[in-house]
């Protein structure tokens, strides 16, 4: 496993992060032992670099994982939509209780869309600023799937790290394409920003091609670390392969092909119907004013999830 700095952070990752939402309950809703035995076999791989979310609800699987795997050895990334000084207070009391850990490595602001959104959740930037002098954050930043929230991220030298999305189909850059989000990357790379990657198979859209799709992002020198989902040690042994290899054994890939696929549709979907006008096998509808997959018609295309505005769309 190859491992890199975040930017000019004293950070070290490796360079494939273990994407901790498929075993979440938004997802697969492991168990914390379930969840914590597949953190710890990957960490036992090389992979000591976790990312997760206060929205994900995973913190336990985390701290189970904990018991068997030194706090200073793996690298945790959080996340929240704290926008002012007593939610962002809350988030960092909420992940350190649950986490059972007294720092934070990384605390980044969830899904900011724009110089108008960092500047809305400014408040909480500044406690996150203040807890980093204190030694309780290493390191802040955002998370964003716009090529905007990168962009003003490049104008904030008090920010440290950031999390965009990026695949080879464009796939969840809300305002534009892959090479304009590549340029806002390679800027902040130039501004010695720390960078890891997620969706790298566009959610799992991509799964078809994950080869190619897992290689264009790895092939990205500018950044640091890949984020990707992982829900078995057989998963974990792709990734790490393709990691390190840059590509899948036919022995590992025969046996992935063989797991059930399914739409998954997140509680915040908004019901604008954009899915339903693109599937054309009737795979998708609207009840209740929400997305609701028909499983006997969906072909697993990921058509539906390509043109979600909200991204609540993944087969997984």
């Amino acid at each position: 496993m190859q491992y890199r700095f975040l930017g000019n952070t004293n950070i070290k990752v490796s360079r494939l992060c273990f994407g901790s939402l498929t075993i979440s309950p938004l997802q697969a809703n492991f168990s914390y032992e379930k969840g914590a035995e597949l953190i710890k076999y990957a960490y036992d791989k090389g992979i000591n670099f976790i990312d997760t979310a206060e929205i994900y609800n995973n913190y336990g699987h985390i701290r189970k994982a904990l018991e068997k795997i030194k706090r200073k050895d793996l690298v945790i990334a959080t996340k929240s939509y704290s926008y002012s000084k007593e939610t962002a207070k809350s988030s960092l009391n909420k992940a350190l209780k649950e986490l059972n850990t007294d720092y934070i490595d990384i605390f980044l602001l969830h899904e900011q869309e724009s110089e108008h959104t960092i500047r809305g959740h400014y408040e909480a930037i500044e406690y996150f600023m203040k807890c980093k002098e204190k030694g309780i954050i290493k390191a802040i930043g955002i998370s964003t799937h716009n090529i905007k929230g990168v962009k003003a991220f490049n104008k904030y030298d008090e920010l440290d790290i950031v999390h965009p999305i990026i695949n080879k189909s464009s796939i969840g850059i809300q305002d534009g394409n892959k090479e304009e989000m590549i340029k806002e990357i390679n800027k902040a790379y130039r501004n010695n920003k720390g960078i890891y990657a997620m969706k790298p198979l566009g959610g799992g859209h991509l799964i078809k091609e994950v080869e190619k799709s897992f290689n264009y992002v790895k092939n990205i020198d500018t950044i640091n670390s890949i984020a990707i989902g992982m829900q078995s040690k057989l998963e974990i042994n792709a990734n790490i392969s393709l990691i390190n290899e840059g590509y899948i054994p036919e022995r590992i890939k025969e046996k992935i092909s063989k797991k059930k696929r399914k739409l998954h549709i997140a509680d915040w979907c908004q019901g604008c119907g954009k899915c339903v006008n693109a599937c054309t096998h009737g795979g998708i509808k609207i009840i209740n004013n929400k997305a609701v997959a028909v499983l006997e018609n969906c072909v697993f295309c990921g058509y539906c999830g390509r043109i979600c505005p909200e991204f609540c769309i993944k087969v997984i």
